[in-house]
């Protein structure tokens, strides 16, 4: 039963337990109601690799037909290429199911339009408020009940333009993939075989219940574990966060890899209007790092639809988030892990330099504390002037020396609590104390 107090859609599509809050049920009417709004007659429908996947995207299938619309399964793929074959098909919308770096008994549905983006929040609205409403969906009937089609290797398809997007063959690249047991397991490692490098794979064999697990690009340690002077690339369930770790070891994420490509691209007078877009969850050492190249940013709220936004909105080509969603309009048209990679590899090729000498050249991270606090109500955050009190406090005492983010998560019961100062140890008490704090006032 959907919750008449809540939104549908959360910062990234509808998300919850897979057939718990997430129905096959519900997945038919999203997909009656979208097909509708969208006046849709095609449909191509992907997945990753979870257990519940097969079940929801049936759903899907079922929905859309019922309404007249045509399906077009693509199977296990990542998300960047349900997104690339709508408009490669001819397609009117796109579905991919998963739940993205989740665990795996949740899942998600994630809708694009004609020309692969995700939908806005104004189309989203028009297809919950649809969904909701008590007039009957449209029944086709006959020939007009639409029907499945298969696409004929919708992976190589992918991949081939993928490989249409690379600037350079990555020869004598040594590279480690964390696939996250997820739907770049078959990808990646054939895309960058493909590429010419060297290719070791780890976490690479779904059973449908270990997608993310321990690995993925949520937990970067676990490619670093393998890397052993070579560089790591770590996706997650459904490949839109890259998230490299460098010889070293280190993690990079979509900070420091926009701020390499960033400087790369504007060197060679290729970054447009000198400009990227990123979200307020951006390190401040990656705001001082464009101004000290003369890069200007542009500054969303979390979530990849709105980084697309403003890059629109803009004309910028790069943008992205932390998180290691990051968007290269000159390239596709949404957030692609894999197409990420391609593009970090190749200033990695062009300069012959390694990873971990360009991310020390491109920036110097402040220290960065998260802390995700489980709420009973994360509905209740904007009033709850005790938290915003505490909150005064800590930005008093840091100055321009730091910075701290309350915000409550779009897909989860979670209010993250994000602090930025000039050592570790005061970033961890701050975020300690306004943790505590938060989860005591929502309770």
């Amino acid at each position: 039963m959907l919750d008449e107090g809540r939104r549908l859609f959360g910062t990234d599509g509808v998300r919850g337990v897979a057939n718990l809050d997430l129905t096959p049920l519900l997945a038919l009417d999203l997909a009656r109601a979208s097909g509708e709004v969208l006046g849709s007659t095609t449909a191509v429908i992907g997945r990753d690799t979870r257990r519940s996947g097969a079940m929801l995207s049936a759903a899907l299938h079922a929905g859309f037909q019922a309404v007249g619309v045509d399906t077009i399964d693509a199977g296990v793929i990542p998300v960047g290429g349900v997104s690339a074959l709508v408009s490669e098909l001819g397609a009117d919308t796109g579905a991919m199911v998963s739940a993205s770096h989740n665990p795996a008994p949740d899942n998600g549905i994630k809708f694009f339009d004609h020309n692969g983006f995700k939908l806005s929040d104004e189309l989203e609205n028009e297809i919950e408020a649809r969904l909701r409403s008590n007039v009957p969906y449209k029944v086709s009937y006959a020939e007009k009940v639409g029907t499945r089609y298969d696409v004929d290797n919708s992976r190589a398809r992918y991949l081939k333009m993928l490989r249409g997007a690379a600037a350079f063959t990555f020869n004598g690249l040594e590279v480690v993939i964390d696939a996250a047991n997820g739907a770049a397991h078959k990808a990646a490692p054939e895309l960058f075989e493909l590429l010419g490098a060297a290719v070791e794979v780890h976490y690479a064999d779904p059973t449908g219940m270990n997608i993310n697990e321990e690995c993925g690009a949520t937990t970067p340690a676990a490619v670093a574990a393998y890397t052993n002077g070579r560089i790591g690339l770590s996706f997650d369930g459904d490949a839109d966060r890259l998230i490299a770790v460098d010889e070293d070891g280190v993690p990079a994420n979509g900070d420091v890899v926009m701020a390499i490509i960033a400087n790369y691209l504007k060197a060679r007078d290729k970054l447009t209007h000198n400009l990227v877009v990123s979200t307020v969850m951006a390190n401040l050492g990656f705001r001082q790092a464009m101004r000290r190249s003369g890069i200007g940013v542009v500054e969303t709220q979390v979530g990849d639809r709105y980084v697309l936004q403003a890059m629109l909105e803009h004309k910028a080509i790069l943008g992205g988030e932390q998180s290691g969603h990051v968007i290269f309009l000159d390239r596709a048209r949404t957030g692609d892990g894999l197409l990420t990679a391609i593009r970090l590899l190749e200033v990695v090729a062009a300069t012959g330099k390694e990873l971990r000498e360009l991310r020390s050249e491109a920036i110097t991270e402040f220290p960065q504390v998260l802390r995700n606090v489980r709420v009973a109500s994360k509905e209740r955050l904007d009033a709850a002037s005790d938290i915003w009190e505490a909150v005064g406090a800590a930005e008093q005492e840091l100055g321009e020396d730091g910075r701290v983010l309350v915000r409550a998560s779009g897909t989860e019961p979670l209010v993250r609590v994000m602090v930025e100062a000039p050592t570790s140890e005061t970033a961890e008490r701050i975020a300690d104390e306004l943790a505590g704090i938060t989860a005591a006032v929502l309770a």
